[in-house]
């Protein structure tokens, strides 16, 4: 079974079709003949505007689909990007404990020596002391 708008156009068109076959042959239109051109004209108007609806929803799905591939490429490149700063970030933070653990060990050689010289100062107070004493 037909669809009922398609009948309904048919019948349409054949009556505009009938209406115009009258206009070529100069005769008088009636009222329902001219409201039947003037419905033909709104038919075909709209069927226009769903072919452009149609048309501009095929685009607007192309343009969905153009977006979501820019986006996902973003997104790849968003998240190598991530990767390749973490394992630079990762290498920093190892060079950085080499680094803490060599000044680490230069502040405890360097404590070490102070030790060492502190020593040697309090000996050498303590001779000094003892020539002071002797000698006086």
């Amino acid at each position: 079974m037909a669809d009922v708008s398609t009948i309904a156009y048919d019948a349409l068109k054949a009556a505009a079709e009938h209406a115009l076959k009258k206009i070529r042959e100069g005769k008088r239109l009636s009222a329902e003949e001219i409201l039947v051109l003037y419905l033909g004209t709104i038919v075909s108007d709209i069927r226009e505007i769903r072919a452009e609806i149609g048309r501009t929803n095929q685009r607007v799905d192309d343009l969905a689909k153009s977006l979501s591939a820019r986006i996902d490429e973003t997104n790849r490149r968003i998240d190598e990007i991530a990767k390749s700063l973490s394992a630079r970030i990762d290498e920093l933070a190892r060079r950085i404990d080499v680094v803490q653990a060599a000044l680490l060990g230069r502040i405890d050689e360097l404590a070490r020596r102070v030790d060492v010289v502190q020593t040697t100062l309090l000996e050498m107070q303590k001779l000094m002391v003892e020539l002071v004493k002797r000698s006086g």
